[in-house]
């Protein structure tokens, strides 16, 4: 059936019971994972009456932003090695969490997106806006949604 997964996962308690599932369904299917985490970009500062300075620099923010993508994908893959599911991780730095989750399914030749989903329906929908649902819009890859 599938044969590797990209499970995308922001490190949230949502994204580690989705982790979970999926390694489950990889482990009855025999297929290996990629776990993928979308790393932010240093913030632009804006100026202006009552804009708060950030101390941070663009290259201490990266350092930070790597480090909790690596502990991030790191629990993932001890999740996997726990139950014998082969899987790798990879992280890049995007600003739209959609669009790079749709890259790595293809880097990787990935037949499948496990993803979650909040669930959120209605009003709180248009406003939060959804990446899941973004990813289900343009990805040509098959998503299964997790809720």
């Amino acid at each position: 059936m599938f044969k590797h997964i990209l499970v995308p996962t922001d490190g949230s308690a949502l994204s580690e019971g989705t982790v979970a599932r999926a390694v489950s369904f990889a482990k009855e299917t025999g297929a290996r994972i990629t776990f993928f985490y979308a790393q932010p970009d240093f913030p632009m500062p804006i100026y202006g009456e009552g804009a708060l300075i950030d101390p941070t620099t663009p290259e201490q923010f990266a350092k930070s932003a790597a480090a909790e993508a690596q502990a991030i994908l790191d629990k993932s893959k001890g999740v996997a090695d726990a139950s014998g599911v082969a899987a790798d991780t990879d992280t890049t730095v995007n600003e739209v969490p959609y669009e790079a989750i749709i890259d790595a399914a293809d880097r990787h030749g990935c037949d499948l997106i496990f993803m979650a989903s909040h669930g959120r329906r209605g009003f709180a929908s248009l406003l939060l806006g959804s990446e899941t649902q973004k990813v289900l819009t343009h990805s040509k890859t098959p998503v299964l949604v997790y809720r």
